[in-house]
């Protein structure tokens, strides 16, 4: 397995499970992030932006369905989410409790040995759906 490649796991499963400290280790300290809607700076914007989804989503556990794929300073993967949802999402009517998950695809750009760039895009759509959200 290349570095990039367990770089990429503790992404996915040890930080997105919980060990934030791990931010600083493997996001460069300008790393930039760039979410469907806004983007975030820093390792520091990064755990922000995982601690809100553990705001809503419990026993948050990732699998890796594809991946990763390493390409000279790029990596790319298929992952799945699951998670027991905490409540508190606009729009949504099934009760807290409930197992939900939905899939994504990440690519990073990596530079010196961490990650210097993000691209997320998850099923946003059918996650609401399975919370109970209505479609307009």
């Amino acid at each position: 397995m290349t570095d990039i490649a367990r770089l990429y796991r503790t992404w996915l499963f040890d930080l997105w499970e919980g060990d934030f400290r791990l931010a600083e280790e493997i996001l460069a300290p300008d790393a930039v992030g760039h979410w469907p809607a806004f983007d975030v700076h820093g390792p520091e914007g990064f755990v922000e932006q995982v601690r809100r989804s553990h705001t809503y989503f419990g026993s948050i556990k990732n699998t890796l369905d594809l991946g990763p794929l390493v390409s000279g300073d790029m990596v790319s993967a298929r992952w799945t989410f699951h998670g027991e949802y905490r409540g508190g999402i606009p729009g949504t009517t099934v009760p807290a409790g409930t197992k939900t998950s939905f899939v994504g695809h990440d690519i990073f750009r990596v530079a010196d040995g961490r990650f210097a760039e993000y691209w997320v895009v998850s099923d946003g759509l059918g996650m609401m759906a399975a919370l109970g959200a209505p479609a307009n």
